[in-house]
């Protein structure tokens, strides 16, 4: 019985000191406590850590350059991949397969070394998944802070673009955009907006409708975010008060409201950021994405599949890229969800 009691105070004791520390944590620093728990938060933070390092120096890391073919390499592969791949044998034991020991992870129909290629990658994977939020949130955040601070017809007005952009299939739409500023630039006169459209997009490698493409068809759940967040903060006391007081609009937002909803916003961003990453990957694969030879996993994949069979290598290491990369942004916004979530402050 005595122990029994002394396990018990023990546990009273640990249990208020862990009461303790928690109040006497920051809102912030208590929700980065709690991010830092999270194993699947941070395991998806490092890989996203890693990628971009990855990318930022795929120079140097890569061993060879993404568009370096060499033609008697063709299709080859290492050793150690016909072991894991039974259906891959070597020239040597009556198969088919170049042994190919200096390609870690094999070499694709053009002889360009598929490890540098899925390195490289990585660069137009990120891209999309930085910039396409930065879009999307700068459309949403501002139609929705005017829908939601200013109210009446305006925000009818704004809520129903909203809805008729909502009854666009996202796919269709962008697969529109990139038809028709892409595909339908080589009409256009050189000194037409077009025309110079098409040859900045050309001088990004590509990139640049895909980002106007999946940004503006993905800026309408932030700006419902937006406007429901502001609703509900411009009704506090000290939002009232600083109205009361003669503050100018432009300080209400930026100093009482904005704080106050940016961080549900960011949360959702990032748990969308795989569908952005998504949608690169399917326009690339069907042959609207990123120009060649620029690598980009989407392309790698579409590139792989017909040889998906003899050469599974060639469509499985891009795609493997791609679910982790994905699954990586998953784990992050689920873990930053939770931390931030303001019913479990104070709880282990």
């Amino acid at each position: 019985m005595a122990d029994l009691d002394k396990l018990e105070r023990s546990q009273v004791i640990t249990q208020t000191q862990q009461s303790i520390r928690a109040k006497g944590r920051s809102l912030t620093a208590d929700a980065f406590y709690r991010l830092s728990r999270n194993r699947a938060a941070i395991v998806g933070a490092i890989i996203i850590i890693l990628s971009i390092l990855s990318a930022v120096f795929a120079s140097l890391i890569a061993p060879k350059a993404f568009d370096d073919a060499s033609f008697k390499d063709t299709n080859g592969a290492p050793v150690w991949m016909t072991r894991i791949f039974p259906s891959m044998k070597p020239i040597e034991e009556g198969g088919y397969v170049k042994i190919r020991n200096s390609y870690l992870l094999g070499a694709d129909s053009l002889g360009r070394d598929l490890l540098s290629r899925v390195i490289y990658g990585a660069r137009i994977s990120l891209a999309v998944g930085i910039v396409t939020p930065l879009i999307s949130l700068t459309v949403g955040l501002l139609v929705g802070l005017v829908a939601g601070y200013k109210g009446g017809r305006i925000d009818n007005l704004l809520m129903r673009s909203v809805d008729i952009m909502y009854a666009f299939p996202t796919y269709l739409l962008i697969i529109l955009l990139m038809a028709v500023f892409r595909l339908g630039t080589s009409a256009h006169e050189p000194g037409t907006p077009i025309y110079a459209l098409s040859q900045l997009d050309a001088a990004v490698g590509g990139l640049l409708f895909i980002f106007i493409g999946i940004g503006i068809t993905s800026w309408m759940s932030d700006a419902r975010l937006v406007r429901g967040q502001v609703l509900s903060v411009r009704e506090n006391d000290y939002v009232l008060a600083a109205y009361a007081l003669g503050a100018p609009t432009s300080r209400i937002i930026l100093r009482h409201i904005l704080p106050n909803i940016f961080g549900p916003l960011i949360i959702a961003e990032t748990l969308a950021i795989p569908a952005y990453i998504g949608y690169e990957a399917f326009l690339s694969f069907i042959g609207l994405g990123v120009n060649p030879p620029t690598p980009s996993w989407g392309g790698m994949i579409a590139e792989g599949a017909p040889r998906i069979q003899p050469y599974p290598n060639q469509a499985i290491f891009p795609a493997l890229a791609l679910f982790v990369l994905m699954f990586a942004f998953n784990f992050l916004g689920d873990g930053l969800r939770d931390a931030f979530d303001p019913t479990l402050r104070g709880r282990e």
